[in-house]
């Protein structure tokens, strides 16, 4: 157990790479019940919305979901969020670590025709990850869930209570995320490990949480993403709609996209023996460039991997940098992201 954004966390079960292999090859249950939960509600709520987020709410379909981010004026991020659009209601689901500052931010720019509700501690949340993640929600609930997209939720009863769920997930594998009542977050538990038995599913901890996302490489807070990023040079401009109106930090972020980041996050793959770790510094022809912002094994790859923010003029991919490993220098490759990529499904999973 470790200490992670203020909760008492497994970093792993069993082990990283076991657990990792799972959510590719069969299914794992995580909890997340750490992430942060915000209701947004009344006649202001959108137009809040577009102002404090990079991306446009206003596109999104009842129930659907939205990744996003906000801004300080200057274009660095606040935090990375996801955005539910509910019948009488947005639901903003915020990373936990910074669950304080985002309500803060919120809150300072909280027009007069807009509710906020923190409901952190009122809701649990769990996620079923893997090629055979739909076969256990099946058993557990009779939503018609071919008929869910990928990015949009629902509401289904499971056990005795209510819930809201969607077909989201941050390991690149078939997935579901489950937000359930805390007073049920234990009869959920023991409902999605008793459907999950006949599948050998396994439980994940933070450990290979962070393996999983890395191989995708999506974005973590504290690492590829912090207040002195800019969107473009994270290469989210994807999520940044200058075109949808007026929010916090569209000039920076207009600015950096036409002028182009000098910064640009890159991904690095090393040799089979090679670990890099956050921090350890990267090179370009004997100087110092960079960083590593995130660095492990890729236990699908069987090699290491990286990010690093780089200047542009080195960040070419399928070039070469050096990470500086316990004073040696070790050769690393720029490649297009994502790190792995996603194997077929087995067609008769999934329905």
């Amino acid at each position: 157990m470790v200490s992670f954004g203020g909760y008492s966390m497994p970093l792993l079960y069993k082990s990283i790479q076991e657990e990792h292999r799972a959510v590719r090859e069969n299914v794992g249950l995580f909890d997340l019940s750490h992430m942060g939960e915000f209701v947004c509600r009344g006649d202001g709520a959108l137009a809040f919305l577009q102002r404090m987020t990079v991306n446009d709410v206003s596109a999104l379909g009842e129930y659907q979901v939205q990744y996003t981010a906000m801004c300080y004026p200057d274009g660095g991020i606040v935090d990375d969020l996801l955005i539910y659009r509910l019948p009488d209601h947005y639901l903003l689901v915020v990373n936990a670590a910074n669950l304080t500052k985002d309500w803060e931010w919120l809150m300072q720019h909280k027009p007069d025709d807009v509710e906020l509700e923190d409901q952190s501690d009122q809701l649990g949340m769990l996620a079923i990850q893997g090629p055979r993640a739909e076969e256990v929600m099946r058993k557990i609930t009779d939503y018609p869930l071919v008929e869910l997209k990928f990015y949009w939720s629902a509401t289904a009863k499971f056990g005795s209570s209510e819930m809201l769920f969607s077909r989201t997930g941050y390991t690149g594998e078939e997935g579901f995320e489950i937000y359930c009542p805390c007073h049920a977050a234990g009869e959920l538990w023991d409902l999605v490990i008793a459907a999950g038995a006949p599948f050998g599913m396994s439980l994940v901890g933070l450990g290979a949480r962070d393996s999983l996302r890395l191989e995708m490489r999506y974005s973590l807070y504290g690492h590829e993403l912090d207040d002195k990023v800019n969107p473009i040079a994270a290469g989210l401009g994807w999520i940044c709609k200058p075109d949808s109106g007026e929010f916090i930090g569209r000039d920076a972020i207009v600015k950096m996209k036409t002028e182009k980041p000098q910064q640009r996050l890159v991904s690095l793959k090393l040799g089979a023996r090679v670990i890099p770790r956050q921090h350890y510094k990267v090179w370009s022809d004997g100087q110092e460039v960079g960083e590593i912002r995130s660095g492990l094994y890729s236990p699908s790859l069987g090699c290491g991997i990286a990010t690093a923010y780089v200047p542009r003029a080195v960040a070419k991919v399928g070039g070469y940098l050096d990470v500086e490993i316990r004073g040696q220098m070790e050769r690393a490759e720029i490649v297009k992201p994502p790190f792995y990529v996603r194997q077929p499904a087995n067609a008769e999973v999934g329905g």
